[in-house]
C-alpha cells in the first residue's frame, strides 16, 4: 500500500475554501500530537460522493480521522447531532464546512435526516465520515463492537461507495474517556488504514428493510475489524461485543 504524505493536486478542487484556513491551523496541531501513517488513501475517489466508516475508541478519534482524510485529498465532513448546529459560532462553522446534521428525536426524524443527507451528498459530490458504532466501542480491548445501520443506509440510499477505515495508536494520545491529551514527546505513532469499498451489490436497489440493513452492516463491521487486525497484528474476538448482552447503555460515557 502507498503511504500518502500530502493531498494529490487533482483533489484540490474537491475542497471548499473554508477548509483551508481551518486546515492551516488544525493539521499542524494534530501533527504535533501524532505521527500519522496513512495507507490506502489513494483508494478514496478524487471526485464524487462517498461514505467512510472508521472504528471509534477514543474521543480524539475525529481529529485523527479528519487529518487522515484531508491528507488523502478530500475534505473531512462528519455527521453530527443536529443540536450542535444550534450552538452559536459552532453551528455556523459546522454549516460552513458542510457537516451533516442528524436528528435523534425519533426514528422517523432520523430516517428523514438520513434521506436528506444522502440527497445532499450526491448533489454536492461530498464525502461523509460516519461512525458505524455510534459511540466509543464498549469492547474492553477496544475492538469494534456491534455496528449500527446509519453508514450503510446512507451509502445505499445515496448509491455511493462505502469505505471501511481502521486506525490504532490514538489511545496513546488520549485514553478512552480520558480527560487529558498527552503532548509530551516523542509524538505518538498512529497508523490509519483505508480498505476497498464494502461489497454492497446484493443490497443496492433492494428494499432497505431491517434485516437487509443489519446484514450489510455486518459486512461493514467485518471489513473494519479485518483492517484493525492487520494494523494491530492480532486476531479480534470471534464474537463481536454487544453492549446489550452486557447490560451496557449504548450512548453516553461508559468506563469498563
Amino acid at each position: 500500500m502507498t503511504r500518502v504524505s500530502r493531498p494529490p493536486a487533482s483533489a484540490e478542487k474537491t475542497r471548499p475554501s473554508i477548509f483551508w484556513p481551518l486546515a492551516a491551523v488544525a493539521v499542524p496541531a494534530i501533527g504535533v500530537l501524532a505521527a500519522i501513517k496513512l495507507d490506502g488513501g489513494e483508494k478514496l475517489p478524487r471526485d464524487g460522493a462517498f461514505v467512510i466508516a472508521p472504528n471509534h475508541y477514543t474521543e480524539i478519534d475525529p481529529l485523527i480521522v479528519a487529518a487522515a482524510v484531508w491528507r488523502a485529498g478530500r475534505a473531512p465532513r462528519f455527521m453530527a447531532k443536529d443540536s450542535l448546529f444550534k450552538v452559536p459560532v459552532l453551528g455556523s462553522i459546522l454549516r460552513a464546512t458542510g457537516m451533516v446534521p442528524v436528528a435523534r428525536a425519533s426514528s422517523s426524524a432520523s430516517a428523514r435526516a438520513t434521506l436528506d443527507a444522502s440527497e445532499q451528498l450526491v448533489e454536492q459530490g461530498s464525502g461523509v465520515i460516519v461512525y458505524a458504532e455510534g459511540t466509543l466501542t464498549r469492547d474492553p480491548d477496544m475492538w469494534p463492537m456491534r455496528g449500527k445501520t446509519g453508514a450503510v443506509r446512507l451509502a445505499l440510499e445515496a448509491d455511493v461507495p462505502l469505505y471501511p477505515m481502521a486506525h490504532w495508536g490514538a489511545q496513546e494520545v488520549m485514553a478512552r474517556y480520558g480527560r487529558k491529551i498527552d503532548v509530551w514527546p516523542p509524538r505518538k505513532k498512529v497508523r490509519v488504514l483505508i480498505g476497498d469499498p464494502v461489497n454492497l451489490d446484493a443490497y443496492r436497489g433492494q428494499p432497505l428493510n431491517p434485516a437487509a440493513l443489519a446484514a450489510a452492516t455486518t459486512l461493514l463491521m467485518n471489513d473494519i475489524t479485518r483492517l484493525l487486525e492487520e494494523i494491530r497484528g492480532e486476531k479480534a474476538p470471534a464474537e463481536r461485543w454487544d453492549p446489550a448482552s452486557h447490560s451496557q447503555k449504548e450512548t453516553g460515557r461508559f468506563e469498563s
